[in-house]
């Protein structure tokens, strides 16, 4: 029959969701604009309810899909694709905040020159100790991320669904503390994000690696969520693989922070 399906591609319907993400992005972009060149912050906000109300409506209508059916082997190996793609760019994005800390680290600009009176830190500067709260975050991080490899494991290779949900118990429960102790670390500072280029650089990477780190917690929170639910099983869990991806990804990240900014940068 002509109407009937005879591969195992996915057929998308006409769908709004990417025009209103992007309008959405769009308002949010030239709201933070006005917000840090005028001090008016509701542009900003209207733009990023837009973008939260989209990302929630589009990726539930991908659960949804899932749950039908509609993700096949073929489909299933692009969204893999697409997700290792995105964390590509990720890597791009950090590489980045790493880029100007080096910079600045290995020619430190002094009122003369880096090389007559550049030093690093500039001068001032009371850097953290690396072996105290950071080097326990660093643990406790990576403890997160060997709870969510339990949970995989317990999915994939024994379809032990108790352990899969306390796997991801512990590594939500673990990212949060760590994001409450990065906040704690924050209020300890004795340097600014502005006025000085290593409080710049310094807020800058650990700043968005702990968004990051938000993100991944409410991406595992969601997967909980789904296998209270039923969802995932031994061969269908994307979902579930890109949020252990994306958490690893953080882990990694954390590290070179970790040995870079904290170590070696102070």
């Amino acid at each position: 029959m002509a109407h009937e399906k005879n591969h195992d591609y996915h057929i998308l319907a006409p769908s709004l969701w990417p025009f209103m993400g992007a309008v959405a992005a769009f308002v949010m972009l030239y709201g933070a604009v006005l917000w840090m060149s005028q001090g008016m912050p509701w542009m900003f906000l209207a733009g990023l309810v837009g973008v939260l109300y989209v990302m929630f409506g589009w990726w539930a209508d991908v659960v949804a899909e899932s749950q039908v059916g509609d993700h096949t082997p073929v489909v299933r190996i692009g969204l893999r694709y697409g997700f290792i793609l995105f964390i590509m760019s990720e890597v791009m994005f950090f590489a980045a905040w790493f880029w100007s800390f080096f910079k600045h680290a290995m020619y430190p600009m002094g009122p003369l020159s880096p090389a007559v009176d550049g030093v690093w830190p500039p001068v001032g500067i009371e850097t953290f100790d690396p072996w105290h709260l950071p080097l326990i975050n660093t643990l406790i991080l990576l403890c997160s991320g060997a709870a969510a490899t339990w949970a995989h494991h317990a999915l994939v290779h024994e379809n032990n669904r108790e352990d899969m949900k306390w796997g991801l118990i512990i590594a939500i429960a673990l990212g949060v503390i760590f994001t409450g102790f990065q906040a704690y670390e924050y209020s300890h500072a004795a340097f600014g994000f502005a006025g000085n280029i290593y409080g710049a650089n310094f807020f800058m990477a650990t700043g968005f690696h702990g968004f990051h780190v938000i993100i991944g917690t409410i991406f595992l929170f969601v997967c909980l969520i789904r296998l209270q639910r039923g969802h995932f099983s031994q061969e269908k869990h994307v979902g579930f693989e890109a949020a252990a991806w994306y958490w690893h990804f953080v882990d990694v990240v954390w590290l070179f922070l970790f040995a870079a900014v904290y170590v070696w940068g102070g």
